[in-house]
């Protein structure tokens, strides 16, 4: 848990499954800071896929989040104190003595980081390794962390309202699932999205065949068990054979390959200087407010129906 977070990670992400229907629920639990995930609340994620991976009475996962948003992507102030203090805690190991994390002005420094949160260990390709079939439930934001599992899961049911994208766009370039979006969305309308910026509507996603079924917030819960009861209405056996296949389908088309060079492309990116006006970037290349702060300073750069809040993109 972060420094200004009092409460168990059990309590922010919740499990939960249905021995009868054979359903798990992962939960975020966050609305505070629209279900932003710590770095503990991470590892625990993919703890958590791990555990319903081998639970045989466990068929499906569906991934939802408590209020009006599915997710703004990782916390970041939580991910920067980290950084900043002991990097170490990133990968649940600030407690081992011995352990000393690379330092500043080396390659190492930068890329461990980043790797990880292209590696299923790191709670962001998680889902990639799960055998059986996964959900995600999106109303409100999609964005970063929470769109990186919208790549990953195997279908996607969103509420009319959900809107999908990445910050980092407008400041890295890139994100680490950069080759898994391409393959889900398609080239065309991606590069789009990485060179505009701006996020994409449900029913955007659903003419680019990311998203499954797009329905009004009030029948998306409805939905998603409709989806999910169909799915576990077949032997686990069967489940895991299916998911087998197209795992190797993905790999065959690169999946974690695209994760390791993501990975490698992340890690160069403290080499990145940006443009003046760009963002608030001092002498030495380093930004002068916050990330989040810089990253709604921007927003008001780019027309309304392109930006990433909502309320900037009710304005007139």
């Amino acid at each position: 848990m972060t420094a200004n977070e009092t409460r168990p990670l059990e309590d922010m992400l919740k499990y939960e499954k249905d021995v009868k229907s054979k359903i798990a629920y992962i939960t975020l639990n966050r609305p505070d800071k629209m279900n932003a995930p710590t770095s503990a609340m991470r590892l625990r994620y993919g703890e958590l896929l791990r555990q319903a991976d081998i639970d045989n009475d466990v068929k499906v996962v569906i991934v939802r989040g408590i209020g009006d948003h599915l997710g703004t992507g990782a916390d970041l102030p939580d991910t920067m104190r980290i950084l900043n203090g002991n990097p170490l805690e990133e990968f649940g190991l600030q407690d081992e003595p011995d352990l000393e994390y690379p330092p500043k002005g080396t390659f190492r420094h930068g890329y461990s980081a980043a790797a990880l949160y292209a590696d299923a260990r790191g709670g962001c390709r998680s889902l990639q390794e799960v055998k059986k079939i996964t959900i995600l439930e999106v109303k409100g934001y999609c964005y970063g962390w929470h769109f990186y599992q919208a790549a990953d899961a195997d279908l996607v049911i969103a509420s009319d309202d959900a809107l999908f994208g990445h910050a980092a766009f407008r400041y890295a370039g890139l994100a680490p699932r950069q080759w898994q979006w391409i393959e889900t969305m398609g080239l065309r309308k991606f590069q789009e999205m990485v060179f505009t910026g701006r996020p994409f509507t449900a029913q955007e996603m659903r003419e680019c065949n990311f998203v499954n079924s797009v329905v009004a917030r009030d029948k998306l819960e409805g939905e998603v068990q409709k989806y999910a009861l169909a799915c576990a209405n077949g032997s686990t056996d069967r489940i895991v054979l299916q998911k087998t296949f197209f795992q190797v389908y993905k790999q065959h088309r690169g999946e974690y390959l695209g994760s390791i060079l993501a990975g490698l492309f992340e890690g160069l990116t403290g080499y990145m200087r940006a443009e003046e006006g760009e963002f608030a970037i001092d002498a030495d290349g380093e930004m002068v407010k916050n990330l989040a702060r810089n990253v709604k300073d921007n927003d008001a750069r780019y027309p309304p129906e392109w930006r990433l809040s909502v309320r900037g993109r009710r304005t007139a």
